[in-house]
């Protein structure tokens, strides 16, 4: 079944173009490791998930590109289709000549409703071409305005038209440091609104991206462009086809409904995060060699000590005793920082897949108590490697991994409402102060909720 991406602002415009490299990339990779016929069924698979093809020509990336200025845009399809082994489609975009200014009111309640029509045309238009249609991703930044505002607006109108398909939003959290000086109302707003109409949030943080470049993949001057490949690398490792169960013959054939099966079981808990291991620098590549035990180990401290990159992880952390009560547990969790998983989706790729061991991430510990093990933890396998990695795995959790995130995004929000700061800007354009109260209690109540795990 086919997935198709909307890529919403300029970041949502960047990281899409990075990402479709990347699958594009690893479909034409020659080092997948396999045998022929599962080289050309995984090839098939990709293909039908994320490309329509002319004949003759080149694939064509089942995409619809968003932004309220033109120069962003403009140079992700002259990108692509320089690339010369896949492009976007000709009348795959819509533009302006006007941006958002960093506004979420200006992109919500402005554009949103006044370009509605022309874009939810386009998606039809690539809907159409599917044969069958798994679901959207739409790729967004939150502290922007096109991306967070116009990207809430555009995901309520992809409910209100494909109420049946699924509908995962790829959200990039802003730096820490600051990008924009109402970043933390717009993430608000953003996170609030597509609470509601989103059945999933998959959540990349800037700050720990760029630890990856720096730390792992030893580039010294980092650009947006550094970043955003590895988020592409990190989300192509997810979605490039997969076994979903023992014994299967065929790669998944919905990957969003089989991913929202597996990791959002209540509609209270939709914050999923996604770490990636191994990832390093092209030039150490060729001298390293992993096996899986060391692979899953790390993996699994990652996911326990909610560290984002296989160095520096604390291997002090430690699953609470089984025989504990509930606030006895939750106690633990706050001094030891244990991080509390939903459920879990562990994808492997590569050489001797099926010899992996993963009694490791079923252990009920690791997990809340109202979901058994068994049913908490998801696991995709595939035997053809993913880009250069002879080895690579992937995992998407839903954990209390953006607690403290949200929390304090949350907390530097109010102090500036409590102060009137900047209200102004966002009620000319028919943002009330109810609607930022109404905000701050939704996403009060989901950082409540997982902190009860």
């Amino acid at each position: 079944m086919s997935i198709i991406t909307i890529q919403l602002g300029q970041c949502g415009n960047q990281v899409g173009y990075e990402v479709f490299d990347a699958i594009c990339k690893d479909l034409h990779s020659t080092r997948g490791l396999c045998s022929k016929k599962e080289n050309d069924s995984y090839q098939a698979a990709c293909k039908e998930r994320f490309f329509s093809e002319e004949k003759p020509g080149v694939p064509i990336a089942r995409a619809v590109l968003v932004d309220m200025e033109p120069k962003v845009i403009g140079q992700t399809i002259s990108m692509a289709s320089r690339s010369g082994s896949w492009k976007y489609g000709h009348h795959s975009h819509f533009c302006q000549k006007q941006g958002s200014g960093n506004n979420w009111a200006n992109g919500f309640c402005l554009h949103g409703p006044k370009h509605k029509e022309a874009i939810m045309n386009l998606v039809q238009k690539e809907a159409e071409k599917c044969d069958r249609l798994s679901g959207f991703l739409t790729i967004m930044s939150m502290a922007g305005g096109t991306g967070s505002g116009l990207g809430a607006f555009v995901t309520a109108s992809l409910r209100d038209a494909y109420p049946n398909s699924f509908l995962l939003n790829h959200v990039i959290w802003p730096y820490g440091t600051g990008e924009v000086i109402v970043q933390n109302y717009n993430s608000v707003l953003t996170l609030s609104h597509l609470y509601q109409s989103s059945d999933g949030l998959l959540v990349h943080e800037n700050d720990a991206i760029h630890k990856i470049c720096s730390q792992l993949m030893n580039i010294k001057q980092i650009s947006f462009r550094d970043v955003n490949r590895v988020i592409a690398h990190q989300l192509g490792s997810v979605f490039q086809p997969a076994y979903s169960s023992k014994g299967a013959t065929q790669y998944s054939r919905s990957p969003l409904g089989d991913l929202m099966e597996a990791l959002v079981p209540h509609p209270e808990f939709k914050m999923l995060g996604l770490r990636n291991i191994p990832q390093i620098s092209e030039n150490s590549l060729a001298y390293s060699t992993f096996a899986w035990p060391a692979l899953l180990k790390h993996l699994r401290q990652m996911l326990i000590a909610n560290a984002k990159m296989e160095e520096g992880i604390d291997w002090q952390v430690r699953p609470p005793l089984p025989g504990l009560t509930l606030s006895e547990k939750q106690s633990l969790n706050k001094m030891a920082h244990f991080n509390t998983s939903i459920a879990n989706l562990v994808t492997l790729r590569g050489k001797d897949v099926q010899s992996a061991d993963l009694g490791g991430f079923q252990d009920p510990a690791l997990y809340t108590s109202w979901l058994c093990a068994p049913d908490a933890l998801a696991v995709w396998k595939s035997p053809r490697a993913f880009n250069k990695y002879e080895k690579s795995a992937s995992l998407v959790s839903n954990s209390q991994f953006l607690l403290k995130p949200i929390d304090s995004i949350v907390g530097k929000a109010w102090k500036m409402f409590a102060s009137k700061a900047y209200i102004h800007q966002y009620t000319k354009f028919g943002i009330e102060e109810e609607d930022f109260l109404d905000c701050f209690t939704a996403l009060e109540q989901v950082i409540a909720s997982y902190a009860s795990l």
